[in-house]
């Protein structure tokens, strides 16, 4: 299976670069260095380009093998220009939200490469940002929101939105502070969750209409110098806004299909530059027809979702990414079978986390294992994924989830 493209004629990067660490390579800063930035770091050097990975923290699982790496708070504006002018990077490629973003703007304004684009990246860090972009300028269809930075607002937002409703701080990641209310005792509880987990200067929240969507799917969309291309559609579970599993392909009806790309290639165009996008969305009504498809996020970078494209398509997310960025063709993406990925998770947390039952749990046919390295572990933190194929991605699907099981992160 051959996923779809919009065609545009090839305009392919005529540059050269040398070898890493030497006077000529490519250089690429890689600002977040947990494992999407692993995988993006693996494919950058194995197209010869030089990594410098950057975290919070020291011996993060880019870091463990990246060609230099420095431990730097990427919030602090004035330590991020610093970082980027020792470094000199030919690249500077975002992979977490929790970045000085307004650094990046003038970064870019002074003629540092931001990826896919500083704008991109500003807005996609602030929910407020990239849902009026979507749904005010765009004119996406999405649920009914308001955004609150008061208690008193945030109360007048739910009454206006109705419940149930999800709130969420407009600055956090992996689902840290959302929550579903459902009636009228859970209102408080969820406002002072979301204000606690919230990332920024300031508490503001978005309260989003509920949904009845029949299917959440991540559209992996590629924007490069070939044109615009689109992975087969990934579906997934969500525990309170964090991934659980993923599977590939997620079937959706013909003209669904179509719908669900014309809304991405209109966002991900909007925010412009080359790279991999990670468009999620809603889709709504009967499957046995063209369905209603609802905007939801957008990530300027790979998908944790998208994991699963490690096993299932001959290219992954990350693959993709990193040739979209240099200015090379992307070429065929193909879906090789159906696949699953389901994630292992920390149960408490450590400073020196364990695995036990990888043999066992390799011996779930077509299963494989990537352990994330993370140094240490709290409750719920993502420490690994199973991933596996199948004849059916309900076949994959319960073997990733087998696999997953039996693995453990022991104290």
């Amino acid at each position: 299976m051959t996923a779809s493209s919009f065609a545009m004629p090839i305009k392919t990067s005529q540059e050269t670069w040398g070898a890493p660490l030497g006077p000529d390579s490519k250089r690429l800063l890689l600002l977040g260095s947990g494992e999407l930035g692993r995988e993006v770091a693996l494919e950058a050097m194995r197209l010869g380009v030089e990594v410098i990975a950057v975290d919070a923290y020291e011996n993060a699982p880019a870091m463990q093998f990246a060609h230099r790496s420095y431990v730097a708070n990427m919030l602090d504006g004035s330590a991020l220009a610093e970082l980027v002018s020792t470094v000199e990077p030919d690249l500077i490629v975002p992979e977490v939200e929790a970045i000085a973003t307004q650094t990046l703007i003038q970064l870019e304004a002074d003629g540092w490469r931001v990826i896919p684009t500083a704008k991109a990246t500003n807005l996609t860090m602030d929910r407020e940002g990239i849902r009026r972009l979507a749904a005010e300028e765009l004119g996406l269809r999405t649920s009914p929101f308001r955004f609150a930075s008061s208690a008193e607002e945030y109360r007048q937002a739910v009454e206006a939105v109705g419940l149930p409703c999800v709130v969420k701080p407009v600055m956090s990641s992996s689902g840290k502070g959302q929550s579903t209310v459902r009636s009228a005792d859970e209102i408080e509880a969820a406002w002072t969750y979301a204000f606690e987990a919230g990332r920024g200067d300031e508490a503001r929240v978005i309260v989003e209409g509920f949904v009845a969507f029949e299917t959440e799917i991540t559209l992996l969309t590629v924007q490069s110098a070939s044109g615009v291309h689109f992975c087969p559609p990934i579906g997934h579970v969500q525990v309170s806004g964090d991934y659980r599993e993923s599977w590939q392909p997620c079937g959706l009806h013909p003209e669904t299909l179509k719908r669900c790309q014309e809304m991405a290639a209109k966002v991900t165009a909007a925010l412009g530059g080359w790279g991999l996008f990670g468009v999620e969305l809603f889709i709504a009504g009967p499957a046995d027809q063209a369905q209603t498809v609802y905007f939801s996020e957008v990530s300027p970078r790979p998908h944790d979702t998208g994991m699963v494209t490690m096993v299932s398509q001959n290219q992954s997310e990350f693959a993709l990414h990193v040739r979209a960025i240099l200015g090379l063709p992307v070429g065929e993406i193909e879906l090789m079978r159906p696949g699953a990925s389901a994630v292992i998770l920390a149960e408490e947390a450590t400073e020196t986390p364990k695995f036990s039952g990888m043999a066992e749990a390799l011996t779930v046919p077509t299963s494989q294992l990537r352990l994330f390295g993370k140094p240490k572990a709290y409750k719920n933190r993502r420490m690994g994924v199973a991933l596996a194929l199948g004849s059916t991605t309900d076949e994959a699907r319960a073997r990733a989830k087998a696999c997953a099981e039996k693995v453990s992160v022991i104290a």
